[in-house]
């Protein structure tokens, strides 16, 4: 088969040339590769003509990277559409098992992979950004829910049948999130691959991590569920994260009440102990990759992370009851079916 890459660029700076040479280096080397420049105003367009790429250009104002896959996808020759983020390098297998993955299984319309566990960037906000990632794809379904472009490939037959990515996102997103719910509810299947591993070259700070998490996820990740009436249970969803997000507010309240009742701190022990059981693997992860200090940290991180998540989802879920958006408000997921359904699920 064919491997068309396709890579959407704006103002990708060095991680961008770091990106193209790792994929010029892979054991499997693309039979065509494709940049879609968004509106760059730097060197991007030059750089990817540099390692022989086509480069599309979109044009005076970017228009994100949902419809510059698209654009990309138009014009690819190949079998399979490869999708690279212009801020990862691949690991040289990367292509390789990609091209694997769709040959030897034609029932699985596509795959996607994971960041690996060496982010270049080792602050703590960026170290737990990119190992939390890590981890919950190395321990997510296989017979995944959803699909990643980060490092995503799927056959490109099933992506026009589908229309590829949803072009309503107009900034970074979750697009193929959206597309991986299409591909399963259209009944084709979709595989995460954990050992097809990229680096993530990005450089987080704490306010490009709420920006990220609230905006680009957590709101338009809500809409998409309320939507569809459906609540995926994989991944950053799963049973797990559900408990520990009812956990993370059964500690604020107890705290909060505290300040009135002192003994209602101790209140706030249960719910402690069985956040820090839920994600002792994860803690310990972290332990092992950064130290002690790093893993209280992404502890804090991440309990700060189910509380504004969880808050999205509640106040989005309220509002569209009482918009009354819905005739039948009991066909949403209620946070009460999500506590009764994890419970079952743990």
């Amino acid at each position: 088969m064919r491997l068309s890459v396709i890579v959407p660029v704006h103002n990708g700076g060095g991680d961008f040339r770091h990106c193209l040479t790792a994929l010029s280096r892979s054991t499997r080397l693309p039979d065509e590769l494709i940049v879609v420049d968004d509106a760059s105003t730097d060197a991007s367009a030059r750089v990817a003509s540099e390692f022989g790429a086509r480069v599309i250009a979109q044009g005076q104002a970017p228009v994100g990277p949902a419809k510059s896959r698209n654009r990309g996808a138009e014009t690819a020759q190949g079998e399979i559409l490869v999708f690279i983020d212009a801020d990862v390098q691949v690991h040289e297998d990367a292509l390789a098992a990609f091209e694997g993955y769709l040959t030897r299984q034609p029932e699985i319309a596509a795959v996607f992979g994971s960041y690996d566990d060496h982010p270049p960037h080792r602050s703590p906000v960026s170290l737990y950004k990119n190992l939390q990632h890590h981890f919950v794809h190395q321990h997510g379904k296989r017979d995944a829910s959803t699909f990643w472009a980060g490092a995503g490939a799927i056959r490109r037959d099933v992506f026009a049948k589908l229309g590829g990515f949803n072009e309503t996102y107009a900034q970074p997103s979750i697009e193929d999130i959206e597309l991986g719910l299409r591909l399963r509810n259209s009944g084709y299947r979709v595989w995460l691959c954990p050992d097809i591993q990229v680096t993530h070259l990005k450089r987080w700070n704490f306010f490009s991590l709420l920006r990220s998490d609230i905006f680009q996820r957590a709101v338009p990740w809500t809409r998409l569920i309320l939507s569809s009436s459906h609540l995926p249970s994989d991944l950053n969803l799963d049973p797990k994260s559900r408990v520990s997000a009812l956990c993370v507010w059964g500690m604020l309240l107890g705290i909060g009440l505290g300040f009135w009742l002192p003994a209602a701190w101790m209140g706030t022990l249960p719910f402690l102990a069985l956040f820090l059981i839920l994600n002792f693997e994860l803690y310990y992860f972290f332990r092992q990759r950064g130290g002690f200090l790093f893993a209280l940290a992404g502890a804090a991180l991440h309990a700060l992370y189910f509380c504004y998540s969880s808050l999205v989802f509640g106040l989005l879920w309220g509002g569209h009851l009482v918009s009354g958006r819905r005739k039948d408000a009991r066909s949403i997921v209620s946070p009460v079916e999500l506590v009764k359904e994890s419970r079952h699920d743990i």
